[in-house]
């Protein structure tokens, strides 16, 4: 299950769904322009904590957050110390559903400087979700290292070509989707305690792994 404020079109949530295998499922609970507080505010999270609650006898479930993007805007109204803390209440609300959470750091913005390296605009987020994973003793990813050396890799002209609309530097278009759907999937598989524990469960597309590693632009369909 994600929890995010990156939703199609422009997320990588479905991207990352369909690495799911062996009789995993999960659902995108994203929703586009979101903050931590929106999200709470607007039921969405409400439903990620049924869902949790519904599929436990069942199943192990585990919950993917990452906030940030629209958190750290002006006009959000949310604080980095609000932010924080709307973070560890998450991982509380998951863990008394009976679910698993795992923080993420937000996905890197495509943008660039004039040295050609990618403008880390999403710092303080980074460190605020980073801050929470450490205070709540939370797993956590992060996905805004991993894509950042990515997109450093491949430079700022192939970055672009996973742009939702030519200056849309943040939002992915299908091919970045599925790519930083799959570097999702990969790090979850090498990266958290669990990993041995559910790393079957999770199967990248091995060409998109490769590139990744390789730190080669790909354009997957």
């Amino acid at each position: 299950m994600e929890a995010s404020d990156l939703n199609l079109p422009g997320g990588w949530g479905d991207g990352f769904l369909a690495t799911l295998a062996d009789g995993s499922i999960g659902t995108n609970f994203a929703h586009s322009g979101a903050t931590t507080a929106s999200f709470v505010a607007g039921g969405y999270w409400a439903k990620v904590l049924d869902a949790v609650k519904k599929n436990k006898s069942n199943y192990h479930p585990y919950v993917t957050i990452q906030f940030g993007h629209n958190d750290q805007k002006s006009t959000s109204g949310v604080s980095i110390s609000q932010f924080t803390a709307n973070l560890e209440k998450m991982v509380a609300d998951v863990r008394s559903a009976g679910g698993t959470p795992i923080l993420v750091t937000s996905l890197s913005r495509r943008s660039f400087d004039n040295s050609g390296h990618v403008v880390l605009s999403l710092a303080n987020v980074v460190a605020a979700t980073k801050a929470a994973a450490k205070a709540t003793n939370c797993e956590h990813v992060d996905l805004n290292e991993a894509s950042t050396k990515y997109l450093n890799s491949i430079g700022a002209t192939n970055a672009a070509k996973y742009n939702l609309t030519p200056k849309d530097y943040t939002h992915l278009d299908k091919a970045g989707m599925i790519v930083f759907g799959n570097m999702m999937g990969l790090l979850l598989r090498t990266s958290i305690a669990d990993s041995s524990q559910i790393a079957s469960y999770i199967h990248p597309r091995s060409d998109v792994v490769a590139a990744i590693e390789a730190g080669k632009f790909i354009n997957p369909s």
